[in-house]
């Protein structure tokens, strides 16, 4: 256990060292989103891409893996958010907090983490899982935020989704990463280093705004958010282990590499959905707050277990 806190302890201190910069003052809200912006558009696009790019398309053909983890994640999604309508909240705000307990800080915080920590190996199965957060969740809430507003099932829907899935730059950029890998051609050498230069950049940045955006979180609803977070931290991550290692055939190290991403805390882009559809952003604000605290301890000792045995 000792020696994979050890080694994950850098980028918590990273993410501590932008909290502490944005209580003293040293970084301002308007400098945190303006240094988000930039690694969402630039570092983190190139990383995505540059990871892409050098993989081999049968290294994304999973469909097991990719049945396993969209299989454990949607049972975690409809139990949050059966809970939440068992309390009484409304329709929007169970899938606010469904949307909680399965989508980690996977581009931020775990991309970065577990390439550095395994190598490149791990950059595929994580690339997959990305995908399935940003594109089979974001569009799922997208769908119920929209039939839970209008009272109606609206064809217009659609072109709203696709305008939302095509201006994201991390789809976008594995995509685009994807499609160079399949036309055969490598990366010219000033292209491959100019990707690889941006895309060092992504780790320290991102950590670095991950905790200075954390400063700034008032605290709502704590016992809720405790219960989001556990479900984060430690349900999400056991409902993957049960279908990865159990019930489909994953291969080992993409099963453990799956339950420690599940275990990654709330993602700050549900925050972000959340003040967008204007349900529940405190709420949504004090299990990132909560659960990326926790994971100090909680992520460690899953990767010592599923990953480091």
């Amino acid at each position: 256990m000792l020696p994979v806190f050890l080694k994950t302890l850098p980028f918590f201190a990273l993410i501590g060292l932008g909290w502490i910069a944005a209580r003293r003052g040293f970084c301002s809200p308007e400098a945190t989103a303006w240094l988000t912006r930039f690694v969402f558009f630039l570092p983190l696009s190139a990383m995505l891409f540059g990871f892409a790019a050098s993989l081999p398309l049968s290294a994304l053909h999973e469909p097991v893996f990719i049945a396993a983890y969209a299989g454990a994640s949607l049972a975690v999604y409809a139990l949050t958010g059966a809970v939440a309508l068992l309390r009484g909240c409304t329709v929007a705000e169970a899938a606010v907090e469904a949307q909680c307990g399965v989508v980690g800080n996977t581009g931020f915080f775990g991309l970065p983490m577990f390439v550095t920590l395994l190598g490149p190996k791990a950059a595929a199965p994580i690339l997959i899982m990305l995908l399935i957060d940003l594109v089979v969740f974001s569009t799922l809430i997208t769908v119920i935020m929209t039939l839970w507003r209008d009272r109606r099932f609206d064809l217009h829907i659609f072109p709203s989704l696709a305008r939302g899935l095509i201006g994201n730059p991390m789809i976008v950029s594995m995509v685009a990463g994807v499609l160079w890998s399949a036309s055969g051609v490598p990366l010219p050498a000033p292209v491959k280093e100019f990707v690889t230069l941006l895309g060092a950049a992504a780790t320290p940045c991102a950590l670095f705004a991950i905790g200075a955006s954390l400063a700034g979180r008032n605290a709502e609803r704590p016992a809720v958010a405790a219960w989001l977070s556990a479900v984060k931290l430690l349900l999400h991550p056991l409902a993957c282990a049960v279908v990865a290692f159990w019930l489909l055939p994953v291969d080992p190290f993409a099963a453990g590499l799956m339950v420690a991403t599940a275990a990654l805390p709330v993602a700050g882009n549900v925050y972000m959905l959340a003040q967008h559809y204007g349900v529940a952003p405190l709420r949504v604000s004090t299990a990132i707050l909560f659960s990326t605290a926790a994971s100090v301890i909680t992520l460690p000792l899953i990767i010592a277990r599923v990953l480091m045995p």
